[in-house]
């Protein structure tokens, strides 16, 4: 906004908005000051941010939910952001600094806030927290500018930090082949990205309008040519966070070697943001594109809900179980995507939200059993429910939303999913639906059998004197809950939320 004499000024709210994704780069920077040795005070500081940054969150999502149905549904694909910032950044290449939310960014922000504060707790007893929890906050700042950016010059500058952090961490403070699986992590991830700028910087010349403004963008006719050969690159160069096959192999190994926070944040938020791309990006800028080549990528979509599920059965990891269960839920977000309808692309928004939380719960209770048995190997497991009770019941409950029981958030995400995909005038789309549904049976396998074998039996006499849950540890378990039983008690006002965000795409892609 401008005064009468031009002077460019920013309203409060928007200003506030802009926190979300600055508060972790400014909590970095204040942490420097704080003396090594200070190890209890850094790590409350961080913790506090953090808890800051998601009471922020959850303050804008009521906000922004009052102004979208106040407001009532969009008409046409403008889309409805609220408490913009749009200021000239980069004049020469006509790039702005944009940022503004709507329904889907902003509760893919509270999904990631909850991840970021979830994580710090999990890494209480961290060697070198200081390091550690500001790459945390970094790792975060960069998923909330992708989730509330709308140039595309500037969201392409969040997306890339992730890899690099996500090797630091990972070579850093990671376990087994920590540097191989770090680097095989990040070198996956910056082809995908590599894909993905390709492409945007093509849209910049081939728009006619010299803009990278996603708004501006929508409107533009791009040729049928020019979306046949880009939007493939672009959907699987998002899609590559997403784990969408043949480019995979980077989530199991590379969660297997991360700290705990770190396999939290890439299955719970990292994932998702590959998908958020998709959606966001590839299908609401070049619908013609979208319509064209769904229908057979929802073929490699096959591998993700049906072959990784069998995969995570022959797994005796907790870890590996966990990463090919992702691989298997991520497919169900891509099979939503794929049958390009409202209610299955909204199943596919609610199922991002769900598997984020999902995961994070199973990470989280993965880590707190290996930092007091020392294994990951279900085999070497047995009994643990009369120990450390608490932790059994939140590996209890993700897998039960894994497996979509009603009352979970995973019910209520799946569900539109199926239907969706089942109404799909696709054939391809309709049989992947029919396995993906037939999947669940296999998905109860590996949850049950991982469950049983873990929580159920006699007791392991190496384990009876483990130690109990900490606080901070069943503060995260508590979050987790809330968000999972929450979602699924009651997902009506998050599905109604979400049309005020999907509307103008879904408009768009009917183009």
């Amino acid at each position: 906004m401008s005064d009468s004499s031009g002077v460019y000024y920013i309203p409060f709210m928007a200003s506030a908005l802009n926190l979300i994704w600055f508060l972790p780069v400014l909590t970095v920077f204040v942490s420097l000051i704080i003396p090594r040795q200070q190890n209890q005070t850094i790590k409350m500081f961080h913790a506090i941010s953090a808890l800051a940054n998601m009471v922020l969150c959850v303050f804008f999502t009521v906000k922004i939910y009052g102004l979208a149905i106040s407001s009532g549904m969009p008409v046409g694909n403008a889309l409805q952001l609220q408490y913009l910032t749009d200021i000239s950044w980069l004049p020469v290449l006509n790039i702005r600094y944009i940022i503004g939310a709507d329904a889907l960014s902003v509760l893919m922000c509270v999904l990631a806030s909850v991840i970021v504060f979830t994580g710090i707790l999990m890494s209480w007893n961290i060697e070198r927290p200081k390091e550690f929890f500001a790459m945390i906050q970094i790792l975060g700042a960069g998923v909330f500018g992708v989730f509330l950016s709308f140039d595309l010059f500037l969201f392409m500058i969040f997306y890339e930090v992730e890899a690099l952090a996500m090797y630091l961490m990972i070579a850093g403070w990671g376990t087994g082949r920590k540097d191989y699986c770090g680097k095989k992590l990040t070198l996956t991830l910056a082809l995908g990205s590599a894909f993905a700028l390709i492409v945007v910087i093509a849209m910049y010349f081939e728009g006619g309008i010299e803009s990278w403004d996603i708004r501006k963008l929508a409107n533009v006719t791009f040729s049928k040519e020019f979306q046949t050969w880009a939007f493939p690159l672009l959907f699987i160069g998002f899609a590559i966070s997403g784990s969408l096959f043949p480019f995979h192999n980077w989530s199991p190994d590379g969660h297997s070697a991360a700290p705990t926070a770190v396999s939290m944040f890439a299955a719970g938020v990292m994932m998702k943001m590959g998908a958020y791309g998709c959606l966001r990006v590839a299908m609401y800028l070049m619908p013609e594109g979208a319509r064209f080549w769904l229908p057979y990528i929802v073929l490699l979509v096959l591998f993700n809900v049906v072959a990784a599920a069998f995969i995570a059965i022959r797994q005796r990891d907790l870890k590996y179980i966990i990463a090919y269960s992702s691989i298997s839920h991520l497919g169900l977000i891509f099979l939503g995507l794929c049958a390009t309808n409202l209610i299955s692309i909204k199943g596919a928004s609610l199922q991002m939200l769900s598997h984020g939380f999902l995961t994070g719960l199973f990470f989280a209770c993965i880590g707190m059993i290996y930092s007091r048995t020392h294994t990951r190997m279900v085999d070497e497991m047995g009994g643990l429910m009369k120990v450390i009770p608490l932790m059994g019941v939140g590996f209890v409950i993700a897998g039960f939303t894994g497996l979509g029981l009603p009352g979970l958030s995973g019910f209520a995400a799946e569900l539109p999913i199926f239907i969706g995909s089942l109404r799909s005038s696709n054939t391809a789309v309709q049989a992947v639906a029919v396995l993906a549904i037939l999947s669940i049976t296999t998905t109860a396998v590996y949850v049950l059998q991982a469950t049983n074998k873990m929580l159920s039996g006699p007791l392991n006499p190496k384990f009876e004197n483990l130690p109990k849950t900490t606080v901070p540890e069943k503060i995260v378990l508590s979050v987790y809950f809330i968000c999972l039983f929450g979602m699924g008690l009651y997902p009506s006002w998050i599905s109604k939320f979400l049309d005020t965000s999907l509307l103008p795409i879904f408009a768009n892609m009917g183009r």
